[in-house]
């Protein structure tokens, strides 16, 4: 189960970048060669701050504000530390009533949140506009049209082993592996940033993107117990059930509606309808006549297999020979690659407008994500230039813009949820409890149509299935836009999402 898991991480898809050597001692060192070394770079126990003050143009006018990259050291319960967590904190000044804060991460497991960071609401971002591969250096970033900046403060925090965030002091990589210890260094993270800067009295929100919605929904739980009170949480690409990916009937219902959508993208539905009500009617298909198929097994006919094979053929651009080869069950690697097998291209799978090509058009399954080789190189380049360039902050550490190789299969998906452990982790029910006991808690679901990482329709699944109260569920929104997992990078899409977060805003506080 594990390595599958990890094989279908939520993360955005970045390659594995060589990891600076030092920070973590062989396993094979002697003991007279574990004295320190002066030449590794080691996270210290002592915070650090460097601020700036910057200023970009918004709607005609000029938004003054503070940006703060910096780490925070959290403890365990003895006061002993354990983690050095890196930010950068993005902050106005505010006169009246306190401004909200947010909290905003990326998933991975392993993944730093640089994606947020240089992507989506921070006041600066990466020019990634075009479903194709961004040009070599140097890269464009500059002030962001559709930043939160002017609705929120907004931290964004990097994962443990991730970014700039280190394990200190007797702990180890491997205390921070897991979706239990994951939410707990995140927990006492915002905690610690409410103590230092003094924001326990704003309005709080988080916003997590793949497996940080599973790390939302952990969190909107344990911040809960901690005596944080959420006012909102903002969902980015979601799946809250990790064993919803094992490949069972439900994850191919839940996927059907995305296969539709892309192949309604790249010209494979004919005549070409409105892309949502095409969408409805394939959650309609999905839900009813598939779903009631798969669930039948060896019961199902042939007439009915038949008859089902050429309604899915239909709505998702695949044959009907091929959808009956596959016996009705076309897992979402196979889709990537068979939907435009006659153009000999591949599509992508954080977003599925990006095409690729293999070296041959015959196989099953694509060696590589499009989206993500199209747009790493300029996250990576963009952001340490601005980090260590234009903010000019001073560290002897490496970025790293993931960590999947050190986690490997070593993470650990078991999860103390309110109703008791699980083997493998279904968040939903810490955030159904959390809504339960904060009925005022507000939630946006928020998806691209074109991702075949998370599915929009799992989410539904998911948020749907949380056994909530009318006046509960009156409290979760959803939003869909015509992109991929990062809907953020798509300008219209952009805009629109900024429009549904402030408004949304305006409800939660």
């Amino acid at each position: 189960m594990r390595p599958s898991l990890i094989a279908l991480a939520l993360a955005l898809g970045a390659p594995a970048y060589a990891q600076e050597a030092g920070d973590v001692p062989a396993k094979d060192a002697k003991p007279d060669a574990a004295k320190p070394d002066k030449d590794a770079a080691k996270a210290s126990v002592e915070e650090d701050e460097q601020p700036q003050r910057r200023s970009i143009p918004l709607r005609g006018h000029s938004l003054a504000y503070t940006v703060t990259p910096g780490h925070l050291t959290i403890r365990n319960d003895k006061g002993e530390p354990t983690a050095s967590m890196f930010y950068t904190a993005y902050t106005v000044p505010s006169a009246g009533r306190a401004r909200p804060v947010t909290f905003l991460f990326n998933g991975g497991p392993g993944s730093s949140t640089m994606w947020l960071h240089m992507g989506s609401f921070g006041p600066i971002k990466v020019d990634a506009s075009v479903p194709e591969t961004i040009a070599g250096p140097p890269f464009r970033y500059g002030a962001n049209p559709d930043t939160l900046l002017d609705v929120t403060d907004l931290v964004f925090i990097d994962a443990p082993t991730t970014g700039l965030s280190r394990e200190i002091g007797k702990a180890e990589p491997k205390d921070f592996f897991g979706v239990d210890k994951d939410a707990d260094a995140f927990t006492r993270t915002i905690q610690r940033y409410l103590s230092k800067y003094g924001r326990w009295n704003s309005p709080k929100f988080i916003i997590g993107e793949s497996y940080g919605t599973t790390r939302a929904g952990a969190l909107s739980k344990s911040l809960s117990d901690a005596g944080v009170q959420l006012n909102g949480i903002v969902l980015v690409s979601t799946v809250l059930n990790i064993g919803l990916f094992g490949g069972d009937d439900q994850t191919l219902v839940n996927f059907l509606p995305t296969y539709a959508a892309d192949a309604w993208y790249h010209g494979k539905v004919r005549p070409k309808p409105e892309l949502m009500s095409f969408v409805a009617e394939a959650k309609a298909f999905a839900s009813g006549p598939y779903a009631a198929a798969l669930q039948k097994g060896g019961a199902l006919s042939e007439q009915e297999k038949q008859s089902v094979a050429q309604q899915m053929a239909r709505l998702t651009g695949l044959s009907t020979d091929y959808v009956m080869r596959s016996n009705l069950r076309v897992p979402p690697n196979h889709f990537q690659r068979e939907l435009l097998r006659d153009r000999r291209q591949i599509i992508g799978r954080i977003d599925s407008r990006f095409v690729g090509t293999e070296p041959d058009a015959a196989g099953d399954s694509p060696s590589y994500d499009p989206q993500a080789s199209a747009i790493s190189g300029a996250f990576v380049g963009a952001f340490n230039d601005y980090l260590y360039r234009d903010l000019g902050y001073k560290t002897a550490l490496t970025f790293r813009p993931n960590n999947y190789a050190g986690i490997g299969n070593d993470w650990n998906f078991q999860h103390n949820a309110p109703e008791g452990q699980q083997f493998v982790a279904n968040v939903a029910s810490d955030l159904a409890q959390a809504m339960r006991e904060n009925p005022r808690l507000k939630l946006l679901n928020v998806a691209g149509v074109y991702d075949l990482a998370t599915p929009f329709f799992g989410a539904e699944y998911d948020l749907g299935h949380m056994a909530l109260e009318p006046q509960i569920v009156a409290n979760i929104r959803y939003a869909y836009y015509p992109a991929g997992h990062m809907m953020y990078i798509d300008p219209p899409s952009a805009r629109q999402l900024k429009a549904d977060i402030a408004s949304f805003y305006a409800t939660a506080e």
